[in-house]
């Protein structure tokens, strides 16, 4: 696939997520301060973070797919890595500002949030829902951190949501006594929130720290590389990732009298070969070592 498709796909969903936030951030602000819902208005805030990361994601995704140049010769695939380190820091900022905002909640007296407020949040939950999963198949098809830690923050939205409309419904149905009911599931929403913060935050600082990636991946290019003829063993093999790409160093063993122009032919060959089954390889740095038993 085409890099500038893929590129196109990732900036796709990114402009998503920004025009629907933008959208139910200005619904939800609007209902929960007509429906005395302090958990609506916690949504909305995290409604206007999630404008504020699908930003973020698209600049990196931009910057990610920038050519290499003489001082950035690996290219600039990690500033996508840094997007989704920031989505992340913004994720555990909003679960945080909420937590606090409701326990103050909870401590103050005021009045139940209006039954009709739960017609807005199972419209909020469904929608959210839809495009967390468009952006997450998204990310996951182009192996975009960004996208998918973008997705987690669409996720967490629904899930402030639904929690909000279980709390709204206890407030309703049980009557005096529940009006913080509400604030309760505010605090909730928050605390799953953190933690995929925390989770999105692992994984972008996995890559920043060039930590191996999945073993499948590896074990992808691994038989790539030994089905070449001429390659007797892999003897080491190094795979990193930037962004949406991956560089990849390798060791490999052939016929110890094998003239220098054999053996250079074999490692060109096991370069292209890597490049051409495995796509979102950008570098392949081949080592050739001699065969020892």
């Amino acid at each position: 696939m085409p890099e500038s498709l893929d590129l196109r796909r990732g900036l796709q969903s990114a402009q998503l997520g920004i025009l629907i936030n933008s959208l139910l951030a200005m619904v939800k602000l609007v209902a929960g301060v007509a429906g005395n819902s302090y958990a609506l208005i916690a949504d909305a805030v995290e409604s206007t973070a999630d404008i504020f990361s699908s930003l973020i994601v698209l600049l990196g995704l931009q910057i990610s797919e920038r050519e290499p140049t003489e001082n950035y010769p690996f290219g600039y695939g990690r500033a996508e890595s840094l997007a989704a380190g920031v989505v992340a820091l913004m994720l555990i900022g909003t679960a945080i500002g909420i937590s606090i905002e409701a326990v103050r909640e909870i401590r103050l007296p005021h009045h139940a949030p209006a039954a009709w407020t739960l017609g807005v949040l199972v419209l909020v939950v469904i929608v959210k829902w839809f495009v967390s999963q468009r952006v997450r198949q998204t990310g996951e098809a182009l192996g975009s951190r960004s996208l998918q830690a973008d997705a987690w923050h669409h996720l967490s939205d629904a899930v402030t949501s639904a929690t909000a409309f279980v709390g709204i419904c206890l407030a309703v149905v049980m009557g005096p006594g529940w009006e913080a009911a509400d604030d309760w599931a505010a605090l909730v929403a928050s605390a799953i929130i953190l933690v995929n913060g925390g989770l999105i935050l692992r994984g972008a600082l996995h890559d920043l720290m060039d930590r191996t990636p999945e073993t499948t991946f590896v074990e992808q290019v691994r038989r790539t590389a030994a089905q070449v003829p001429g390659v007797m063993a892999v003897e080491k093999l190094f795979v990193r990732r930037a962004g949406l790409r991956y560089f990849v160093e390798i060791h490999v063993q052939a016929e110890p009298l094998l003239p220098l122009r054999d053996a250079h032919a074999i490692g060109g060959h096991v370069k292209a070969e890597i490049r051409d089954q495995v796509p979102t390889v950008a570098g392949v740095v081949v080592h050739m070592e001699p065969f020892e038993v």
